[in-house]
């Protein structure tokens, strides 16, 4: 994923701040969108600090916002994005979340395993604001920056392997084969 593409936490809110009469969806995945009854259970803020592989320390921040589906149906229509905004207001009374912080929705169901997924094209379907979601995935920092992955290729250990089985010897405990 082109990390210069992620969406802010400042430019998400100022995308629901527009449209607070739309009614709020989530697509995860093609033609699959969060049941109409879903909550916004929480939002969370947090720090990643962290070392790469290539021995570089990152840190950003993500919030996440969490979704939940009722196993019973509560609702035929989805909630509009003023009452989204509204429990954005009453999290940030408590909580002030960082704007330039890496927005995550997380979510699942029975059928679609809990995971955090990222905001991708925000577009407007008739009375719908729908958020259409992309998958997270890992990635090497250290490539990404034209480095190599881990230790550099003159301090890699070097080690001898043996075939026991095509010359008739076996590995005992102490012979230092295993």
């Amino acid at each position: 994923m082109n990390t210069t593409n992620l969406t802010h936490w400042n430019d998400f809110k100022a995308t629901l701040q527009q449209h607070p009469d739309l009614t709020l969806q989530f697509q995860y995945a093609t033609g699959q969108r969060v049941d109409a009854s879903y909550h916004i259970t929480e939002i969370k803020q947090a720090a990643i600090v962290s070392v790469d592989c290539g021995g570089v320390m990152n840190s950003w921040t993500e919030i996440i916002v969490q979704l939940w589906e009722p196993a019973v149906k509560e609702s035929e229509r989805a909630m509009q994005v003023h009452k989204a905004l509204a429990i954005i207001n009453l999290v940030e009374k408590s909580l002030t979340l960082n704007p330039s912080g890496v927005v995550k929705i997380e979510f699942g169901n029975s059928a679609f395993d809990t995971r955090q997924m990222y905001p991708g094209n925000i577009t407007i379907e008739g009375e719908n604001l729908v958020v259409n979601l992309t998958p997270d995935f890992t990635q090497c920092k250290a490539m990404s920056r034209g480095e190599s992955c881990g230790v550099p290729e003159t301090e890699k250990p070097k080690i001898q392997l043996f075939n026991s089985a095509n010359s008739g010897q076996y590995c005992t405990p102490g012979s230092g084969c295993c």
